[in-house]
């Protein structure tokens, strides 16, 4: 039998200054429950290492000599894992005092479900895409391009028409509160190591619905997320957001060569070509001027150019 009812694995990237919040909250909403916290940072050049060594020496910690990405540093929790049940939790998103009971119950009484997200706030209450569907070549271009009303039966990936409230089945939910039963676990793992950032949870879901797992929305309580608390940290990820479209960029290939095929990939790639083009045509329309039309070629560009450099979404790059 398990250990502990909750293993929570937590992946640090320079955010030392809110780990204190993270875990004030996680433990006020752990009262009455066994945890176990791991804590992989991610090659951290804000002291975080120093910091919770000294302040919380009592979580395990794995310390990476280098940022080896979301999915992989979360993996690397896999053989120290005790919970019945586990959580992904990120250092930006503080849970409500009664999120931890109602979710986990949640997953007692529901045993085929195996992930679990809950409704996701920004601090000022504003509602945060939570209960999602795939995505796919279709729909990313009509979102992106905002053609998506000339085929109102095509589902978009973040449907926030909705009020978000009660438990619904979806296909996919964000990884800052990420909940599943260890069974579920044992038998899918966790993250595609190809994916360095974005795409890990996606390609997860779909692995858990294969697998005959339910993929549940619980808006029945709410997670106060901050997002990209991370990347502000690093002048190399936001310098002008290139490095984080890069990361996106090549996530996306991936996915869509693994989970769609070749004809998937190049459909994707095409109309992603197509889809700048509109957007240039609509910036040189409303006089937004060259500058912003030359973006969306060099976002061509860049499509392109990570197409090639993942030998047509094979392979990642990282």
């Amino acid at each position: 039998m398990p250990d502990v009812d909750l293993s929570v694995i937590v992946v640090n990237y320079n955010t030392a200054h809110l780990l204190e919040e993270m875990f004030k909250t996680l433990n006020a909403a752990a009262q009455g429950l066994s945890t176990q916290v791991i804590i992989i940072d991610n090659a951290s050049r804000d002291g975080s290492v120093a910091h919770i060594r000294q302040h919380y020496p009592e979580v395990p910690l794995i310390a990476n000599d280098q940022n080896v990405g979301f999915g992989r540093a979360n993996n690397q929790a896999l053989p120290l894992l005790k919970g019945r049940q586990v959580l992904l939790l990120n250092t930006d998103a503080f849970v409500s005092a009664d999120t931890l009971r109602l979710t986990m119950q949640h997953l007692d009484t529901h045993p085929d479900v195996g992930v679990l997200g809950v409704r996701l706030l920004g601090r000022d209450g504003t509602l945060q895409p939570s209960c999602r569907y795939f995505p796919t070549p279709l729909n990313v271009f009509l979102t992106r391009t905002g053609l998506l009303p000339l085929m109102p039966w095509v589902h978009p990936v973040d449907d926030m028409s909705w009020d978000h409230q009660g438990v619904r089945d979806c296909d996919w939910v964000p990884g800052c509160y990420y909940l599943m039963p260890k069974a579920a676990v044992d038998q899918v793992g966790l993250f595609d190591p190809r994916y360095f950032l974005y795409y890990e949870e996606v390609d997860h879901c779909r692995a858990i619905k294969a697998a005959g797992w339910r993929v549940v929305y619980f808006g029945d309580t709410s997670v106060v997320h901050i997002g990209g608390e991370s990347a502000k940290s690093d002048a190399k990820l936001t310098s002008s957001g290139r490095q984080i479209s890069v990361l996106q960029t090549e996530s996306e290939l991936l996915y869509f060569r693994k989970h769609h095929g070749a004809a998937g990939v190049w459909a994707h790639a095409t109309l992603s070509w197509v889809g700048d083009a509109i957007l240039a045509l609509k910036s040189l329309l409303k006089r937004r001027g060259w500058l912003e039309a030359r973006g969306q070629f060099k976002h061509s560009q860049q499509v392109w150019s990570l197409f090639k450099a993942t030998d047509w979404a094979t392979q990642a790059t990282r």
